[in-house]
């Protein structure tokens, strides 16, 4: 490939996977570079956004191990185990959120924020001396966004002693700044649960839930560009029961999945508009499963087929009438945080 020019050397390590983009930098000084790039790294993420390239992240007390999606059987491949970079024991780590390869990482000890790219095994921490990067569980949210010049940012909403607080850090800045952040007074109550971020559209939403029985439930959306919040209504989900609603971005709209529980489990998709929402799917009530294992569902769409999985492996397949998807879409979200589902990138975490 030597004598090919560069832009088709480009055009090849753009459709590669991310570790062998990783190896081929030590290819040469002038591949470095060319790989090195923000405009390769854009072209090559755009390309990697695809079902085949993502992966299963589970956390235990004793491995970390990323697992292929074996679409025939929808079940977790042989898992390959993963050294954390960070000096944290396993138990010590929980996912946050994550966008493009790159996840957000809480330390439970230390409370410290992090990026992190489980694929090149590159990190940076987000904390500073005057305690911004600093989560506290059941009391924060993040979500993960990127601008127009694809400048990934971190977003963090902080409730402390009776006031919400919110901050971005910006990549390309390595800075916190704060954003004023006006919300109902009844929502600083600890009752209400944030859930993580969901970036669709130029927007990052949030489920705020006012515990897990019954109460009241809304989405808050952050607009990235006006840096202004509003709120939507939730889809009508049942008032009574175990209610686990989960927002998730199928080809740019935000939708979301509603598991509703008391003695057995419906499970709905709704697409949710600015002034109402459209129920798209709905499964077969599903008989009651232990509580550690409802609290671990995630949902997958792919090829007609809706599965709904826990960090153990398949759970329940339904078929549906209609193929309104036509690729792999998860929604990444492990109740306890000790897993995500995340596309292998070449995206670093800092510049």
């Amino acid at each position: 490939m030597a004598d090919l020019p560069i832009e088709t050397i480009f055009e090849i390590l753009a459709r590669v996977p991310a570790k062998v983009v990783g190896r081929s930098k030590s290819v040469c000084k002038e591949w470095y570079a060319l790989l090195s790039t923000r405009d390769f790294i854009r072209v090559h993420c755009s390309r990697s956004l695809v079902s085949s390239n993502q992966r299963v992240l589970l956390i235990d007390d004793l491995t970390c191990s990323v697992h292929q999606i074996i679409f025939p059987s929808y079940d977790y491949g042989p898992r390959s185990i993963v050294t954390l970079p960070f000096d944290h024991q396993n138990n010590d780590v929980s996912i946050l959120s994550h966008l493009n390869g790159l996840l957000c990482v809480c330390f439970n000890h230390t409370k410290e924020l992090l990026l992190w790219n489980p694929t090149t095994t590159t990190f940076k921490r987000l904390s500073t001396p005057d305690s911004l990067g600093i989560y506290i569980n059941n009391l924060d949210a993040v979500g993960l966004y990127a601008d127009d010049v694809d400048d990934y940012k971190v977003f963090h909403i902080k409730r402390r002693c009776g006031v919400y607080e919110s901050y971005v850090y910006s990549r390309e800045l390595n800075f916190w700044r704060n954003i004023p952040f006006l919300t109902r007074q009844e929502y600083l109550s600890p009752n209400f649960y944030w859930s993580p971020g969901t970036f669709c559209g130029g927007t990052l939403y949030f489920t705020l839930c006012e515990c897990w029985v019954g109460g009241t439930n809304v989405v808050i959306c952050f607009d990235i560009n006006s840096e202004q919040f509003k709120e939507i209504s939730f889809p009508p989900v049942p008032s009574t029961g175990f209610v686990q609603c989960v927002l998730v971005n199928l080809k740019n709209e935000l939708h979301m999945f509603a598991a509703t529980c008391w003695f057995e489990i419906t499970i709905d998709l709704w697409a949710l508009k600015e002034d109402y929402s459209i129920k798209i799917l709905s499964c077969p009530l599903i008989p009651p499963i232990s509580l550690s294992l409802w609290g671990d569902i995630t949902h997958y769409l792919t090829n007609g087929n809706w599965f709904v999985m826990t960090k153990l492996g398949k759970l329940f397949t339904i078929e549906i009438d209609t193929k309104p998807f036509e690729i792999l879409y998860p929604v990444t979200w492990f109740h306890g945080y000790k897993g995500a589902v995340f596309v292998e990138t070449v995206v670093s975490p800092s510049i």
